[in-house]
């Protein structure tokens, strides 16, 4: 919990790394820590506290590759020792357990310690007493499986994800229970480490903190001070760049503390897309006569967030100013033991800001992310939307079960209150949506636990952030997409044409346009079967993201669209030219989602946000993800950065009234946009050229008719068929202050370009830097489309964008693997096209 783990001024916090050993054993065979000595147990070992999948995969006898295995089928158990000295005199003991996977008992020395039922719960146990110089820990977690057999009332409604339908009692995520879309590495175990605390000074819990767009800060806790010294006075002060804000708090005679205070010239948080996430840190002085302690309270952020639900609406506004959201729903960097490695964590938010992304959505099927996470979406200014883990499911009504929600629902508001990135509380996944898709009467689509108990925890906790009961709410029934917030898959598994990303009218889709995205091929390599698995092959298919029960899955999805996009037969492409249909395939999606994102931010949308359904894989292959499992882009991810940069062109289709020139600007300023329209036939001919300079305001979007750009009429579009098309393809570019490509959108005659020419003249050439980095110079003589650079030990910072005949483009290379291992190599490797049978060689420059 933020307050109290931050709220100690003198600590010392051992986190218990093992080693561990982890055993499993049929359900009930052994009672309790007694009983493993003369029982014949399969221990492994590990170097941290962890879930049980994750200590086999360390001992090398399981992985993702390997055969499925039950977790939930059988009990396990984990053990430890440490050793520990005697708490000294106004000293405590704590033993803080941050999260256990499912139904576990603990024991410390033999002594029963703790008895929890719930994954998401955390507990804290003063220990003082049970010490020895010599401690043994052990926790044993019951099958889930033989607790799911018992009988209880049956649920009002079906969930079909779900293998079992009374995990609705049970306090635990679904990730690794939802055959179709989930690895099977169910959650069981420590999953989020086991720390003994020495704590000494003072500790304040209950920390509520609020700060508003204006500088206003205030404060209020509990202080407790763990010695006889009396606190003579506390102070808050605040920090940025060197610049201190000081300021008294009020100190009551039960321990509570409070107080405000302005800082002066204070620089706002924004979403990055917006502005800078400017934070500051925020201390407590704590004096106890002549004695001076420092709490830590973490970063703060100015900020003021609202979102205006009138009308049907649901517009996020930070600092009065309109945001578009975008972004997606996030899973976690590892499925099997849920670990942040702060590295891969970087990577992914750096890969988040780059791709134009300002918002991320902790879906109720997933988990509660640690602190780090929730530390880099306020530092990289990434907004958050934050589900409670509550999803589809009838839950219980039952006194107990609801007291246990309140506890954990409680505790995680206390880590998300006070943060700036948090935008928006909501109560459950899909909720709604389930209760009514499966025909549920209407008034149990909204149940006191979200409509009333979670409502009024969240709104009590975070009075700032607006409380939404379910993802899919609003409107005359919940999956209803011009109003309120919805899953919104019309383009994507309802296989609705792109037009209905405009026609739907949607508001705000809290997880949107599935697509089973086609990775690249050294991704795929990673895959059992290598680079021979096949999408036909058992593997792939085990892997392609899909509703239980359905007799589709994503990979037909994409097909439709690889089909309606590039006129081919997709069945038959796989058939006869696999890699081919791959190459179609990891375009095709890209397309779709550019496309919607375009008419959803293009001038008079009604649509205020949009999530997609992931951000990245859960295993390797073609999941939902636009990075893959490794935390490489895909495909589809750099068309999407395209679409959702802070200043971004596109075209959309008016039907007899030709193409627009759509022109988005996030920022604070006057955009001045300098915009070409080139007109090109048969991939080498110029047979038209315009040039506007338009000016699109401040965090506003703005359209103008193609047509503008000539001085005779042109059927731009094809829409009046007057003959054959004049032009194959119209393309817009924006171009910076340099005169560079700042953007580029084309509009293709005829559906997507499926021939290829045998060659379009592409030439590339590297250029190594003495840091070991690169730069590539690729240049065409014909119109290439999707060009795609593939550079040994490197990736593409730009990847599968366009070219003008005789035009070039110098690419940055980043490279991948270890430091050294591309320093002092030459660049090798090719650029394709797709619209070409010829790859060109790179050569060193």
């Amino acid at each position: 919990m933020r307050g109290r783990l931050r709220g100690i001024s003198g600590h010392h916090a051992e986190r218990l790394r093992g080693p561990w050993a982890v055993a499993a054993c049929a359900p009930g065979a052994l009672q309790g820590p007694s009983a493993l000595g003369g029982a014949s147990l399969d221990w492994v070992t590990t170097n941290d506290a962890t879930t049980a999948a994750a200590a086999l995969r360390e001992a090398g006898q399981w992985s993702l590759d390997s055969a499925p295995r039950r977790f939930d089928a059988e009990d396990w158990w984990f053990k430890t020792s440490f050793s520990a000295v005697p708490a000294a005199a106004s000293e405590q003991v704590w033993l803080c357990f941050d999260g256990l996977a499912t139904l576990a008992e603990v024991w410390l020395n033999g002594e029963p310690l703790l008895t929890s039922r719930g994954m998401f719960t955390a507990h804290e146990l003063r220990v003082d007493a049970l010490l020895r110089p010599e401690n043994e820990l052990v926790i044993r977690c019951r099958s889930l499986d033989a607790e799911l057999g018992a009988r209880r009332p049956r649920p009002r409604w079906r969930v079909p994800m779900a293998e079992h339908q009374q995990l609705r009692w049970f306090r635990t995520t679904l990730l690794g229970r939802t055959p179709g879309w989930s690895p099977p590495a169910a959650a069981v175990g420590p999953w989020r480490g086991v720390r003994l605390e020495r704590r000494h000074g003072v500790m304040l819990e209950d920390v509520r903190i609020r700060a508003d767009r204006d500088g206003h800060f205030a404060l209020s806790a509990h202080l407790e001070h763990l010695d006889d010294s009396a606190v003579t006075g506390v102070e808050i002060v605040l920090t940025r760049a060197g610049q201190e804000t000081r300021g008294p708090l009020r100190l009551a005679a039960d321990g509570g503390v409070s107080g405000e205070l302005v800082v002066p010239a204070v620089v706002r948080w924004w979403p990055h897309t917006h502005g800078e996430p400017a934070l500051y840190d925020a201390r407590l002085v704590v004096r106890q006569g002549e004695r001076e302690t420092t709490v830590d309270l973490g970063a703060v952020g100015f900020r003021t967030v609202t979102v205006d639900t009138a009308g049907g609406d649901f517009a996020v506004r930070v600092n009065g100013e309109p945001v578009f959201c975008r972004g997606a729903c996030w899973t976690p960097l590892d499925p099997v033991s849920f670990a942040d490695a702060p590295a891969a964590l970087d990577k992914a938010f750096a890969l988040l800001v780059d791709g134009g992304m300002n918002m991320l959505r902790v879906g109720g099927t997933m988990v509660y992310e640690s602190d780090a996470f929730l530390d880099r979406c306020d530092s990289y200014g990434v907004l958050l939307w934050q589900d409670l883990m509550f999803a589809n499911f009838d839950y219980p009504e039952d006194a107990a079960f609801l007291e246990e929600v309140s506890t954990e629902a409680r505790q995680q508001l206390a880590r998300l209150q006070g943060r700036p990135c948090v935008a928006v509380l909501c109560g459950n996944s899909e909720g709604e949506q389930q209760a009514a898709m499966w025909g549920a009467e209407r008034e149990r689509w909204t149940p006191a636990l979200f409509h009333e108990q979670l409502a009024g925890l969240a709104r009590d906790a975070c009075p700032d952030v607006l409380y939404w009961p379910s993802s899919a709410h609003g409107g005359d029934f919940p999956h209803q997409s011009s109003a309120g917030t919805s899953s919104y898959y019309g383009v994507g598994a309802y296989l609705r044409p792109p037009e209905d990303a405009r026609r739907a009218e949607l508001r705000f889709a809290s997880e949107c346009l599935a697509f089973a995205n086609v990775p690249q091929d050294s991704s795929l390599a990673r895959m059992p079967g290598g680079p021979g698995a096949k999408v036909h092959s058992a593997v792939w298919h085990t892997r392609a993201p899909r509703d239980l029960g359905a007799g589709w899955d994503f990979d037909d999805v994409r097909d439709h669209y690889v089909a309606r996009l590039f006129g081919v037969d997709a069945a038959a492409l796989r058939y006869g030219d696999h890699e081919r249909y791959l190459e179609l395939g990891r375009i095709a999606t890209g397309e779709v989602m550019a496309g919607a994102f375009t008419e959803w931010r293009r001038e008079g949308s009604s649509t205020r946000g949009a999530l997609i359904w992931f951000l990245r894989d859960l295993w390797h292959g073609a999941g939902w993800g636009v990075v893959d499992a490794a935390g490489a882009p895909k495909p589809a991810w750099h068309a999407l950065r395209r679409a959702l940069a802070p200043v971004a062109i596109g075209i959309t289709d008016e039907g007899g009234n030709g193409l627009a020139v759509q022109l988005m600007n996030d920022g604070p300023e006057l955009l001045d946009a300098d915009v070409e329209l080139t007109l090109v036939r048969q991939g080498a001919v110029l047979v038209g050229a315009g040039r506007r300079r338009i000016e699109v305001g401040p965090r506003a979007a703005r359209a103008t008719n193609a047509a503008a750009f000539f001085d005779s009429f042109l059927d731009l579009s094809y829409a009046y068929r007057f003959g054959p098309p004049p032009h194959d393809a119209v393309v817009a570019t924006l171009r910076d202050a340099s005169g560079g490509v700042a953007g580029r959108a084309v509009h293709w005659i005829g559906g997507l370009p499926s021939v290829r020419a045998l060659d379009v003249g592409l030439t590339a050439t590297s250029l190594s830097h003495a840091d070991g980095s690169a730069t590539l110079t690729v240049r065409s003589r014909q119109l290439a489309a999707w060009v795609h650079p593939e550079v040994e030990g490197y990736e593409s910072a730009d990847d599968h964008f366009h070219l003008l005949p005789g035009e070039e483009r110098v690419v940055t290379l980043r490279r991948v693997g270890p430091a050294d291992s591309a320093a002092s190599k030459p660049v090798r490797g090719h650029v394709r096209a797709l619209n070409s049978e010829t790859a060109a060689k790179v050569t060193v420059g």
